[in-house]
Formats: C-alpha cells, structure tokens, sequence
C-alpha cells in the first residue's frame, strides 16, 4: 500500500534526468537509482507488477529524493558517487560490483601510476573518476611516454636496492623505465617525475594537448601517418574528455557549491559537495523569512548552518551565485561567470529551482485550505485590503478595428480559477473602437445583474488597461452605490504596476511575491478566455458575411479579405489591384464580377 506522503512526492517529480533515492523510515538511504526521466522510471516502481525483492524493497521506502542532471551520463556517473558515498542496502546486486576507473598514484616508494576500480585508504593519491576506461587509459599510457616511471610491483627497500636484489627488466632497456630498482635514479628525482604527473591531471590539459600536437606534427613531417594516426587519436579523446561533463571534472575541485531559489517568503537553498571533481553529496532545504532578510543574509545563513553540519569538511572553495560579504577564516568565495564552475553552479540552481517547485506543489496537495489561505493572506497586506479576496473577478476588453468588439470576465475562488464562473461579453452599446467605454458596458452589466438577483458580489475587481480603464470602472461602481464595497485595482501593462482608484502612483510588488504571480495567472486567463472568444465571434463574422455566398469563394479566402481591408463595405470598394495583391487574380475576378452584378 503505497502510503499518501509517497503518492504526493510522485506527483512532483520532473520527467528531467538524474539520481533518486530512497530513504526508510529511519531516514537512511535505502537505494539509489538513475534514470532518463525521473518520473517514469520512480513511478514504476508503484504502479507496475514488481518481483518479490522490490516489492520488499517498496514496502520499506518512507521517503524519496531527487538530483536532476543534464544527461543520462551524468546520471551514470552522480549515481555511482552516491552509491560509492553511502553505500545504499539494496544496491549490493549491481551488475558486476562495477565502479568507474580512478588513476592511482600508490602511497609508497617510487610510486606507482596504475588504473583501478577500487579506492583504499592508505594514503594513496586518486584522480577521477573517469567517464570511461578508455579516456583513463588514454591519460594513463599518455602518462607513461611523458614520465618513464616503473609499473612493476616491486617492494624497493632501500637495503634491496644497496644490495643489487634487482634486475633491469626490458621496460627499461626500451625507454620505458629508469630503473629505480637497479639504483638508476635517486628517490628524489623520480619524485619531481610524480609531482609533474599530478600537475598534469590535475588539469594542465592544454599543455598535453600541445605536446600530443607537436607528437603528431612531428611523425606526420617524418611521413609516419599510422603513428600519426594513433597520437591524433589520443589528441581527440583528450579533447573529448576536456568537454566532460560537470559531474566527472579533469580537475579534481574539492569544492561547495550553494545556489539559491526565492520565492517570497520561503528561500530554497541547494548545497553541492565536490570532491575531486565529482559530486559527493547534494541536499536541498527550505528557510522561511521572518523579516524582511536580503538573498545575501539568507545564503549567509544557509553557508554556516551547513559548514557547522559537515564537521570533517575542510574544503576551501565556495562557489556562490552572488557576492557575500561574509568571512570565514579559511574560505574563498567564488562567483563563476563561464566554465566549469560555472556549470555546477548552474547545476546546483536547476535544483534549487526543481525543489521549490516540489514544496509548494506538495503544500498544495497535502494541505490545500491552509496553502491558499496563506496567499490569501498575502495579497490582502501586498494590495493593502480590508477583506481577504477570496473571490476575484477580472475583465479583459478585445476588438478588431473596433469591430467584433468582446470582453471577458474571469473569476478566481481562493486563489485558484473557477472556470464555471467565467464569462463572455459581446459589446452592445459602443461603437468603434473605444475601450473605455466598452468597460463601463460590461462592469454595469455584470454588476447590476448581481444586485438585481441578489447574487454574492466579489471582494476585489481587477481591470486589465492601466489608470483609463481602471477610472472607467470605478464611475459604474459609483453609479451602482457599490464604490467601497468592493476593491478595485487596475493592471498596467508592466504586470508589476497596480493602480488604486485616486492614486496615480502605482504600486509595485515584489516580482517574487505570490501576490503577483497570481495577479499574472488572473490577467492571462481573463486575456486567454477574452480571446477565444473574440477568435470565434470573429470567425462566426466571416462565415456568415456576404463573401461566403460567392461562389468559389472559400473561408480562407474570405479571412485574407477581411483582415487586410477590415470590412465588406471596403472590399465592394477595392480595385481589382488591390484584390489581385491579396487573393490572386482569378479569385479577384470572381469578387469583383460578383459585386458588380449586384449593384
């Protein structure tokens, strides 16, 4: 039985790429997964006919979350750190115990440079890991042609070496090694050799790039082609891999990164944990204001909060979306305008924005009522009213030239569209086009038809037109005795200024308030439900006109007619120039004959 909080949480997911994880009612991550759409691929889980270990594994999911990604190889590669990073209950049965490859500089003497899939805590140095076992491979024998450093397994005591234990092998009679056995090369040279190595993949790809160019230039000069041939191929692997994805970097950042989302009065953070280029650990959380706190002093708060948390990160790097003005012993703020830090950082945002969208849906599923009351609650102190606007009604006005003239009304109960309130107005009495006065028509008539029927008056009006319309509006509520009774604001076109009757300072609100976002939501539906309607009475307009009895005369024709000379009356009157120009010659031929018979 999958339990309501579950079924919430699927409502919310994206269809983007990226890492899921289940969590027990412990609160410890049960199973991670990857996937190219995170809502298909959690939502299978519930809704499919599963085996008897996930459905074990079902049974005990109490929470689920999400890191959306770029690409499936991102997801590939997120969902190993994870999985590497806390070792989950249910995911000891992935195929093959598979790990991505790490280059390994083994803590001991003359160390050795080798590929390995497991990492083991002994001191040793690890870069990756790598998107593929070729890219490493490619670094790895790249490594090896540049530095000529042992690849046996010899224990090289220093006794041993006094002692002549060893023999030169072949690797060292081709080039490929100075013999650290032998006594070849003094521990201290062979080391300036390993710390050339790790400046190399640590990132100085460029300067590999430009040496793998002059290998290839060169043998290509001598006429070498095949061994031109395989040096260009490792060139453009290493190219590829320079264009890596954000998750798996060829420089091993050990980096935070915090990004933010705002939405009034919840701030949603997002914390990223790179380590050695690769994403450790992601977390997201909600901080509500109390006053009337700056994005700045929010993310201040987030940053310590989690640097307090993490007790053994010793990270030094903070990439940040915008300047702090904080300091922390220690710490380098960053804010990244281009590559790869700039990448995550965006990233990390994409999340923060993904979480937002997944709190306010939840708050709306789980609790409805207290979710709108809340914005309700808003809107009344943001437009500075006497009642809470539970019902809102909002005009919009369309014509044509001043012809088709309509209008629509829209209403909102609770803050949310309630489409069987919503209605249509044809215009009646105002002839031309003249906006002012048809909202003076349709006010008075939606008003005085709600008192004539006693019905429930709404508890704020909006009118889509600025200070004119809005000035309009309120001489009808005046002439009904219903100024004061209900609050009237209008829009401008700027959705951020709202006009009081009397005032002419707008207001502007905040564009992160809810407030607005559901003065916008109101606006564009009363515009989208006005021009439908206008859509239809205009088409109706051509199909019934006179052009629809011409015979070879279709609709199409008909609309190209009167949207470029606006009437019937002008297109009797047009030459057969001007008709030709719109419609072809033939069919002007027959319009022009068809009007000159029936006069």
């Amino acid at each position: 039985m999958v339990s309501d909080k579950i079924k919430s949480i699927l409502k919310t997911i994206p269809s983007d790429p990226g890492v899921y994880q289940y969590f027990d009612d412990k609160g410890e991550i049960i199973y991670v997964g990857k996937a190219k759409n995170l809502k298909r691929r959690v939502s299978s889980y519930f809704n499919k006919q599963q085996s008897g270990k996930v459905k074990v594994l079902v049974s005990r999911i109490a929470d689920i979350k999400f890191t959306i990604v770029a690409n499936e190889m991102e997801a590939l590669l997120l969902e190993n750190n994870f999985i590497k990073q806390y070792k989950p209950r249910y995911n000891v049965m992935l195929k093959d115990d598979k790990t991505y490859p790490w280059i390994c500089i083994k803590n001991e003497r003359f160390p050795r440079v080798f590929l390995t899939r497991k990492r083991i805590n002994d001191g040793s140095t690890y870069f990756g890991p790598y998107p593929s076992v070729m890219v490493a491979k490619t670094m790895l024998d790249l490594l090896r042609k540049l530095y000529p450093i042992r690849n046996c397994k010899l224990n090289l005591k220093q006794e041993s070496i006094d002692n002549q234990h060893y023999r030169p092998c072949l690797e060292f009679h081709i080039g490929n090694c100075k013999a650290p056995c032998n006594g070849n090369i003094k521990e201290d040279e062979y080391n300036t050799m390993i710390l050339s190595i790790k400046r190399v993949i640590k990132g100085n790809i460029q300067e590999v790039l430009k040496d793998l160019k002059s290998q290839m230039m060169s043998h290509a000069s001598k006429l070498e082609f095949e061994q031109a041939q395989l040096i260009k191929d490792k060139y453009d692997l290493l190219a590829n891999y320079h264009a890596k994805s954000v998750v798996c970097s060829n420089i091993a950042y050990d980096i935070n990164v915090f990004s933010y989302e705002d939405s009034g009065n919840s701030f949603y953070v997002n914390y990223m944990k790179i380590v050695e280029g690769a994403i450790v650990q992601s977390h997201s959380f909600e901080i509500k204001r109390k006053l009337d706190e700056t994005a700045e002093e929010l993310m201040s708060i987030a940053i310590i909060e989690i640097r307090q948390m993490m007790e053994n990160d010793n990270i030094k790097e903070i990439i940040v979306p915008i300047d702090m003005n904080i300091n922390i012993e220690g710490i380098h703020f960053t804010v990244p305008k281009r590559g790869e830090k700039f990448d995550l950082l965006e990233l990390s945002q994409r999340n923060a924005k993904q979480y937002r969208l997944e709190v306010e849906k939840l708050k709306a599923l789980v609790d409805p009522e207290r979710h709108s009351k809340r914005i309700l609650n808003q809107m009344k102190a943001d437009l500075r009213l006497t009642e809470i606007p539970k019902v809102i009604e909002c005009f919009d006005n369309s014509n044509f030239q001043g012809d088709y003239a309509v209008a629509a009304m829209v209403q909102f109960v609770n803050a949310r569209p309630n489409k069987s309130g919503y209605r249509h107005f044809n215009i009646k009495t105002v002839e031309g086009p003249n906006d002012f006065a048809s909202m003076e028509e349709i006010i008075h008539r939606r008003y005085s038809r709600l008192l004539n029927e006693n019905q429930q008056l709404p508890d704020l009006i909006v009118v889509d037109g600025g200070k004119g319309q809005l000035s309009s509006a309120v001489k009808v509520l005046q002439e009904l005795g219903l100024y004061g009774k209900i609050s009237i604001i209008g829009i401008a076109e700027k959705l951020e200024e709202i006009y009081f009757p009397g005032d002419s300072i707008p207001l502007y609100i905040d564009k992160r308030s809810e407030t607005l976002k559901v003065i916008q939501h109101i606006r564009d539906e009363a515009h989208r439900f006005g021009i439908t309607h206008h859509r239809k009475k205009f088409e109706k307009g051509f199909i019934h006109s006179e052009l629809n009895d011409i015979k070879g005369i279709g609709k199409l024709t008909a609309e190209k007619l009167m949207l470029e000379l606006k009437s019937v009356k002008n297109i009797k009157s047009a030459d057969f120039d001007t008709l030709a120009s719109i419609i072809g010659k033939s069919k002007a031929k027959i319009v022009l004959e068809y009007f000159n018979d029936k006069q």
